[in-house]
């Protein structure tokens, strides 16, 4: 009996039975192998972490300060806040201090208590800016701020420039990748395997940590003395993962 050719088939029906089992074993002999090695790859790997740490000058003042008035009305204390506080921007700008923005302005009631009564007895009116400086140039802009209308110095921290940090970062990840494979290679010899190549690469973190907050003070209180601002250095930390086949 012969058996109808497929529609379309370039084969005779009697022929197709006896190649389709040779097809499939040829996808099957080309197939496995390669999904053997898949899998030798995927689970014969090493994952080693590695930290670099670069430290580069901290050359800006952060700085933030602000103006407090204390009154009986809303009206007034706010208008004398908005007075003095256009006083100290004009002041800053005139410095050409960089970045500088208004970070927080806000009315307060102050109340008593008398036999266990609420009452408003005045308001108090915060206006407060931020701003960075060349280190050297600080602590004679804080005293002058302080003449020009400040009462409130709120913190100084130090950082390096964007600059300084962009290239830190770069050699922290450098130290990082070293240090990874550094370990890597110990691993390997020791275990007597021979490393193949990097499967993966992942870089965790590479950027600075944010910088203490210090010398928190009364602004009346140091305007009689030229204030000593003294900065420091910013580190700039990197990791590296390395996943590599043996």
């Amino acid at each position: 009996m012969t058996r109808a050719a497929l529609p379309g088939s370039q084969f005779p029906s009697g022929n197709l039975w006896k190649i389709l089992p040779l097809a499939l074993f040829l996808c099957t002999t080309f197939v496995l192998p390669a999904l053997a090695q898949e899998k030798d790859k995927l689970w014969r790997t090493l994952s080693v972490t590695g930290r670099g740490v670069e430290t580069t000058p901290a050359t800006l003042a952060q700085v933030s300060l602000g103006v407090e008035i204390q009154g009986k009305t809303a009206q007034e204390v706010q208008q004398e806040a908005a007075r003095r506080s256009s006083a100290v921007v004009a002041f800053l700008k005139s410095q050409n201090v960089e970045k500088l923005q208004t970070t927080g302005i806000q009315l307060n009631p102050v109340y008593s208590y008398t036999n266990n009564v609420q009452r408003i007895t005045g308001y108090t009116a915060t206006n407060t800016v931020s701003f960075r400086i060349p280190t050297e140039k600080a602590g004679t802009l804080l005293d002058d701020a302080v003449k020009a209308g400040a009462t409130q110095i709120n913190g100084i921290s130090f950082v390096a420039n964007d600059q300084a940090i962009a290239a830190a970062q770069k050699q922290a990840l450098k130290e990082a990748t070293q240090d990874a494979q550094q370990q890597a290679d110990a691993v390997f010899s020791a275990l007597g395997f021979k490393p193949k190549e990097v499967v993966s690469v992942q870089v965790n973190n590479a950027s600075p940590p944010p910088p203490p907050m210090f010398l928190r003070a009364e602004a009346a209180k140091v305007a009689d003395a030229s204030t000593p601002v003294v900065g420091g250095e910013q580190q700039v930390e990197a990791s590296v993962t390395l996943q590599i086949s043996y």
